[in-house]
């Protein structure tokens, strides 16, 4: 109460100082004076006299605007187009699946963050329940699933990478039986048919739907686009490409690259990872024109017919390196053509 008192007391001095401050702060004087009538004040001058012998067009427009319409109508019905995606894929088809001996996996021309919610989608298509989801290691898990003509259940591993080249990705599908160990998964499927079933309905389901393609931030961020392949100088000068990719996998891409990169294969020894090719130069009008960007018109693309070796060596267990070498001991490649060769070869991987 006595707290109450004084405040009461207070207020009519607290009022008379708020009051008796506004002058202060608001006045003609004050820091914040009122400007919005100064225009009256404004003294007058006579008009501009221009002589006879000055420009005096009067001012106009610079640039015409056209007439608008009181109204605007589109005729038939207007879809707004999806925006075009940030990245292109590295290849025409949007899913192919690629095979490794008993490995298997969807390659999908769309970054990661595009193919997350697909996958999801597809799941609640096939009515499919999720147990598990980690947008950080794109792994999506289903619940038990009992499969027409299986004898005991099944759950399903979805599990999201980057591709090799950028703005692409990998889908890999791991099966798991319900019977044995069922608190971890195991290194390989326990039935490869139900995995590869699994694979080509996802497959199936995402060449159908590439249109309609959504994207999830999350997972677009937590699984980088960058891809999986870069193009390196070592300390010593020499350039090579750095490949994400196990070795088995990175010598089996390999023919398929070499020959789009207009490389003919002569010789290859696995165990010592070389590759012994022949350059055959531009196939197309519209190769040779960009070779000829690369040496310029005089050149006849010098190194058309000469034979190099491609060496690959294993830098981990889910890494390799890819060298261009002369074939012949002792010759020498200039540096700018070592980059443009490997630079092909590079955009042919995946």
């Amino acid at each position: 109460m006595i707290i109450a008192r004084y405040t009461l007391r207070l207020l009519p001095l607290f009022a008379a100082v708020v009051l008796s401050g506004c002058g202060w702060l608001l006045g003609d004087d004050g820091m914040f004076p009122d400007r919005s009538q100064d225009y009256k004040k404004a003294p007058e001058y006579a008009p501009i006299d221009v002589s006879d012998d000055a420009d005096a067009r009067e001012l106009q427009e610079i640039y015409v605007i056209p007439p608008v319409r009181d109204s605007f109508v589109l005729e038939g019905e207007f879809e707004v187009p999806r925006p075009t995606p940030l990245v292109a894929g590295a290849g025409d088809d949007v899913v192919r699946i690629q095979r490794l001996g008993d490995e298997a996996w969807a390659l999908v021309s769309v970054a990661p963050g595009q193919l997350w919610p697909q996958v999801r989608s597809f799941l609640a298509a096939a009515n499919i329940q999720v147990a598990r989801v980690d947008a950080s290691a794109g792994i999506i898990e289903s619940n038990w699933l009992q499969l027409a003509d299986a004898s005991m259940a099944s759950r399903f591993q979805y599990r999201i990478e980057r591709g090799v080249q950028r703005g692409t990705s990998e889908l890999h599908v791991l099966q798991m039986n319900q019977a044995g160990d069922i608190e971890s998964w195991p290194e390989v499927s326990d039935d490869l048919e139900q995995e590869s079933e699994m694979l080509q309905s996802v497959a199936q389901f995402l060449a159908n739907s590439a249109d309609e393609a959504p994207v999830s931030m999350i997972a677009d961020q937590a699984i980088s686009a960058s891809g999986k392949i870069s193009l390196q100088e070592s300390p010593d000068g020499y350039t090579y490409i750095d490949l994400g990719l196990p070795f088995n996998r990175a010598w089996a891409a390999m023919p398929k690259a070499l020959e789009a990169s207009a490389f003919e294969v002569t010789d290859r020894n696995r165990s010592a990872g070389e590759y012994f090719v022949r350059f055959l130069g531009p196939k197309s009008q519209e190769e040779d024109g960009w070779f000829d960007w690369l040496w310029g018109d005089d050149e006849e693309h010098p190194l058309a017919g000469q034979e190099f070796l491609i060496k690959i060596t294993e830098q981990g267990a889910d890494s390799v390196t890819i060298r261009l070498l002369p074939r012949t001991p002792g010759a020498e490649i200039e540096k700018r053509q070592e980059q443009a060769l490997l630079s092909i070869i590079k955009g042919n991987i995946s």
